[in-house]
């Protein structure tokens, strides 16, 4: 086969490897440095496919193989090995600390954020949070029970817009 046959028969083909790719990495920018990857690869060793053979299979073959090389190297790369005599010092809770920075800074800026609710959402918000039940807060601050769920509603609700930056927080 000639070179021209090869790299027209290889670029026909090459349409149907992209959603194998797809499946293989789960991410569309992965998928394409796969296929790249596995077509420089099919032109780099080009001598090596027999006439005759699926070259479909072929392509197939290489992605699948190129795939499964990425991801052990992958592997290796983010594998920590210790070889020190102190590995039961590893998951250890009595070797670690905490200093509890993130968490002091997160409930000042909880109290902060409670500070400026209106008081009519405050008040049954924090009665809530300290345990009272709906009909108790209704009856202490004779209110109906639906204004109370209503008003612990919206104190959520600009809590949690006003701490976003939390959101993700682990």
């Amino acid at each position: 086969m000639t070179a021209l046959e090869f790299t027209h028969h290889v670029g026909h083909v090459s349409k149907s490897l992209r959603p194998f790719a797809l499946r293989l990495t789960k991410d569309a920018e992965e998928a394409n440095d796969l296929l790249q990857d596995t077509l420089l690869k099919a032109f780099t060793n080009r001598d090596k496919y027999a006439d005759g053979t699926n070259i479909k299979a072929w392509l197939y073959t290489i992605m699948k193989n190129t795939f499964i090389t990425n991801y052990q190297r992958m592997v290796r790369k983010n594998t920590f090995i210790d070889t020190s005599d102190d590995l039961y010092y590893l998951n250890s809770l009595e070797s670690s600390t905490d200093n509890q920075a993130y968490s002091t800074f997160a409930m000042e800026d909880i109290n902060a954020a409670i500070r400026v609710l209106d008081d009519s959402h405050k008040t049954p918000f924090l009665m809530y949070f300290q345990g009272y039940k709906y009909h108790e807060i209704a009856e202490q601050l004779q209110i109906p029970i639906g204004t109370v769920k209503n008003r612990i509603h919206l104190a959520r609700k600009e809590l949690k817009d006003r701490l976003s930056v939390y959101e993700y927080a682990v």
